[in-house]
């Protein structure tokens, strides 16, 4: 029971957390410039963690009960995506991207944090996937099969975000080219200001 939970844990988490998204693509550029990767790979995944537990822990009727919040959330979140996309699409059109890594300095390194929170925590989807989803199939198993699942879709989030960060320096012979940084911020603020329609357009819960 215990492995099957976990296994269980492992794909649900998988299969929530691999997939186009704003945050997604924010992770892959900065580990593309090689940006304080593992500060953004950090807040990630604990933030994950912590909603998984969330969720595991029965908070997921709780959130549900407050949809007033997810809307918040919704109209927030879509801010931030079309800030964000407008600020990309600036980007592609100066050519100012590039793959030196920005200075190591504090506030940089709090900019890219705070960056990665909005990413992460400004999504109301994340909160209907995590703590919602996963704990309503977490609530199948008893006992320590309900941590079992915990730990699988935990586990699903640190290796997604180690390989997309760290894999992304596997791209870095294509991003030589100033071209290819222009197309890649076209791509991502293109998609961000879809998802921001996307969220103003479908109401949430």
């Amino acid at each position: 029971m215990f492995t099957s939970a976990y296994l269980a844990g492992l794909g649900a988490g998988a299969g929530l957390i691999v997939a186009i998204g704003a945050q997604n693509a924010f992770v892959l550029r900065q580990g593309l410039q090689r940006n304080h990767v593992a500060a953004v790979v950090l807040v990630c995944i604990l933030a994950d963690i912590c909603l998984i537990l969330l969720g595991v822990t029965g908070m997921g009727l709780a959130v549900q009960q407050h949809p007033g919040l997810l809307q918040w959330l919704r109209y927030a979140g879509a801010t931030f995506l079309a800030a964000y996309a407008t600020l990309a699409l600036w980007r592609a059109w100066r050519g100012e991207s590039g793959l030196q890594p920005a200075s190591d300095g504090a506030g940089s390194r709090r900019r890219v944090v705070l960056a990665c929170l909005g990413f992460t925590l400004l999504n109301p989807h994340v909160y209907l996937d995590t703590v919602v989803l996963l704990g309503s199939l977490s609530t199948q198993y008893d006992g320590d099969g309900r941590w079992a699942f915990a730990g699988g879709a935990s586990t699903a989030s640190v290796l997604w975000f180690l390989s997309l960060s760290y894999g992304a320096r596997a791209l870095l012979p294509v991003f030589r080219s100033p071209v290819a940084w222009r197309l890649f911020d076209v791509a991502v603020g293109v998609l961000m200001l879809a998802l921001a329609a996307l969220l103003l357009a479908r109401r949430i819960g």
